[in-house]
């Protein structure tokens, strides 16, 4: 059976970070699921962080260079793409929506997908609904119902208790609240569901040639 790959996007500009660290969580159930459907899945991670100014040259010009345009292309040929942003303000991070908006038009359509979020109090989780959600529905792709959205409460320390934000980035705690290993659950079987049937588009070359040269020369014969 062909291995099936599984791409995760964080667009978390702290390093740790609870988006991070989500994202990770939201990676090893769907991978786990799969596992458990008889499907191998190979997880590759992107911190858009780390491509901030490929991004920025992306917008400006207009072409993905260097490490960046190898990320949209396993992108376009995922089997299933998890995403995942801070929260700021009321909505996701720049760098976040600047590399959707970077994306070729077609590379998300239909393609199985979870979008999730992190944030600095449960008030926030609402954005994942009023914003993430209808980016992800005007680039046409398949989001799984089930959104994901951890507060600093929805972790625990070593000792059992709440962690606080600080915590949650700087010391990465492993203890999930119960509510949010259910959603994440839920979230990671809806989108091994959609995986089982996804067939992606084949990475195509843009400078390929559609004809030979023989068939060219041909066809300009009189």
């Amino acid at each position: 059976m062909p291995e099936h790959r599984l791409v995760v996007v964080s667009g978390g500009l702290r390093h740790p970070s609870a988006t991070r660290l989500l994202a990770d969580r939201l990676a090893a159930t769907t991978r786990d699921e799969l596992a458990r459907r008889g499907i191998e899945v190979a997880v590759e991670t992107v911190e858009l962080r780390e491509h901030a100014h490929e991004v920025t040259n992306l917008l400006l010009t207009g072409f993905a260079s260097g490490s960046l345009a190898r990320v949209i292309d396993r992108i376009e040929t995922a089997h299933g793409l998890i995403a995942v942003t801070p929260i700021f303000k009321a909505s996701y991070t720049g760098v976040f929506k600047s590399f959707f908006d970077g994306l070729p038009d077609e590379s998300l359509v239909d393609k199985p997908v979870v979008i999730a979020a992190s944030g600095g109090t449960a008030r926030h989780s609402l954005a994942l609904e009023h914003a993430v959600r209808p980016l992800f529905a005007y680039l046409r792709a398949d989001v799984v119902p089930t959104s994901v959205y951890a507060a600093p409460e929805d972790w625990a320390t070593s000792d059992g208790a709440d962690a606080d934000e600080e915590a949650v980035a700087d010391e990465a705690p492993r203890y999930v609240d119960a509510g949010l290993q259910t959603r994440i659950s839920r979230a990671a079987n809806e989108l091994a569901t959609l995986i089982e049937r996804y067939q992606p588009p084949p990475s195509i070359d843009p400078f390929a040639l559609g004809a030979s040269f023989e068939d060219m020369l041909g066809g300009a014969s009189p």
